[in-house]
């Protein structure tokens, strides 16, 4: 038991020091990154990172592959931007309702769904998707159509307005950090111990007397919660929303987001949000073959490479890669192994 007590303490010592230089270097990011495009940019980063942190626990720890995920990030957007602009909320509250609002229609659709296993939930999931956009597109009178919905005003805290990429910045980060310091003291719980043996094996867990129902549907409402703050998050910078925002781009670029980080590992969030966030603006931006028309479906099929590089090189993802990177270089291992194995 001691070996184990020490081992514990060795390990939570590591993550409180992860942790610390995640917020460092976080709070010293605007500091080298000044201009409102780079701050911009940061702020998406940090968006996203909050519904990737949600989809590796679904996805990474729970088993669940999720293809919807845009969807719930969207219901959280337009909750906050049409109590805001329809009914003159406050937004904090607009934010709370909007999350509440979505975890139940996570947990009434996971009832459902999660009788469904494996390609036939990802097609479910997929389907979900499609008919919260259909809404979106259809609804004009309450969701502003195809067009979109603008007015959404900023956040406030007391009289302080969030009206400048700074300090919206801090807001943001401050919300995905607190999202991952949650996420990991779920994953560290009795609860994650449980989502990874039904990772493991359904039929095995049930065996072991493990609610396997109770934990998917707590593990997906929990994703979708963190999915709808993100979604009100962008939606009060934006200050603007359209179904455009949420369909199933958005979607492939979150799981990519979270294979890229590291499906199984909380820290590769930030990680693989910032990766996939940068490509796609270098594809917008600086390749010229995308910038014309049809770039979309280019960069599906970048998403696609990418994502086909990462499943054969590093298939747990780049977060356990570079961890594993640092204890050769630590231990004065060869970073390379290169083997010589002949023909025959």
């Amino acid at each position: 038991m001691s070996t184990l007590a020490t081992a514990w303490a060795a390990r939570q010592r590591r993550l409180r020091r992860g942790l610390s230089l995640l917020a460092l270097v976080v709070a010293l990011l605007p500091l080298v990154f000044r201009t409102p495009y780079a701050l911009s940019t940061l702020i998406l980063i940090g968006i996203y990172s909050t519904v990737t942190v949600g989809l590796c626990l679904l996805m990474g720890y729970a088993g669940q592959v999720s293809l919807g995920q845009a969807a719930f990030f969207g219901l959280g957007a337009y909750a906050s931007a049409v109590l805001t602009t329809r009914l003159s909320w406050s937004p904090w509250i607009a934010m709370v309702v909007a999350a509440g609002g979505t975890g139940l229609v996570a947990y009434a659709i996971g009832i459902p769904i999660f009788r469904l296993r494996g390609h036939y939930l990802s097609m479910a999931t997929l389907g979900f998707g499609a008919i919260v956009r259909i809404v979106m597109n259809e609804w004009r009178a309450v969701t502003g159509g195809p067009t979109g919905l603008p007015g959404i005003p900023r956040l406030s805290i007391g009289g302080l307005v969030l009206n400048t990429d700074i300090t919206y910045y801090y807001l943001v980060w401050a919300v995905g950090l607190l999202a991952l310091v949650l996420a990991r003291n779920m994953v560290d719980s009795r609860v994650g111990r449980a989502l990874r043996a039904i990772h493991g094996s359904e039929d095995a867990a049930e065996s072991l007397g493990i609610d396997v129902s109770r934990y998917k549907l707590q593990v997906l409402v929990t994703s979708a919660i963190y999915a709808s703050v993100a979604g009100s998050l962008y939606a009060h910078y934006m200050i603007f929303v359209s179904p455009g925002a949420f369909d199933i781009d958005t979607s492939v670029q979150l799981v990519l987001m979270a294979a890229v980080g590291g499906v199984a590992s909380i820290w590769g969030a930030p990680l693989g949000a910032a990766v996939v966030t940068l490509l796609t603006l270098v594809l917008r931006e600086v390749v010229p073959l995308f910038t014309a028309h049809g770039s979309g479906e280019y960069q599906i099929i970048a998403y696609g490479i990418l994502l086909v590089v990462i499943m054969i090189f590093m298939p747990d993802g780049l977060t356990p890669a570079l961890a594993r990177l640092g204890r050769r270089i630590r231990l004065g291992a060869p970073i390379l192994r290169l083997r010589w194995r002949p023909w025959g």
